[in-house]
């Protein structure tokens, strides 16, 4: 039986950049898929406005929905509140018991400071995307000692830049999907 990967994140929007590095992820550690899980609130963004679940849904919809391995689940919209990746792969262990939890590299510095991290580490294997430039990091305490490192590329597309390029009114062709790209302008997002 092989792993699911589980990929969290805001994606708003979700783009190019988390597909290629997903796939590389997926081939890597020879996954069965990959769920990506948008979050309703991240612990660590608090303060941030993003758009609805309806939409972030429906653009994770048009994105993946054509890709045999990849998958999306609105588990953690559905609850209120803060989302917290140790109820989202408590839930998720009831149907597939082999779990890798994927975070990119600037998230292991800090994961010390997730909820109930060593629970996360008993449910799931932790699986960190690291890119050739990034810098090491210097403390390197035992969340970093159990985590599992996959070279990924380095694609440098931030959906910050895209919400700004939309607001701005500059292209963002090749950075999402035709589909998500179509998306977002019919339904008016990131313009301020």
């Amino acid at each position: 039986m092989k792993a699911v990967g589980i990929l969290g994140g805001t994606f708003d929007p979700i783009h190019i950049g988390h597909l290629i590095t997903a796939q590389k992820v997926l081939e890597l550690r020879n996954l069965e898929k990959i769920i990506f899980i948008p979050c309703n609130i991240s612990p660590h963004k608090t303060e941030e406005k993003f758009s609805s679940a309806e939409h972030r849904l429906n653009m994770l919809s048009l994105a993946l929905d054509e890709i045999p391995y990849f998958d999306y689940s609105d588990i953690e919209l559905k609850r209120s509140g803060i989302s917290y990746m140790i109820d989202t792969l408590k839930e998720l262990k009831k149907d597939s018991p082999l779990l890798e939890l994927i975070i990119g590299y600037d998230n292991i510095e800090k994961f010390y400071t997730w909820k109930n991290p060593d629970e996360i580490l008993s449910d799931a294997n932790l699986i960190v995307m690291k890119r050739k430039v990034e810098k090491e990091i210097e403390v390197k305490d035992k969340y970093y000692n159990s985590a599992i490192f996959v070279e990924t590329p380095f694609v440098d597309i931030k959906a910050t830049d895209i919400r700004n390029r939309v607001n701005n009114n500059l292209p963002i062709d090749f950075l999402v999907t035709p589909e998500v790209k179509n998306y977002i302008y019919e339904n008016n997002l990131y313009k301020s």
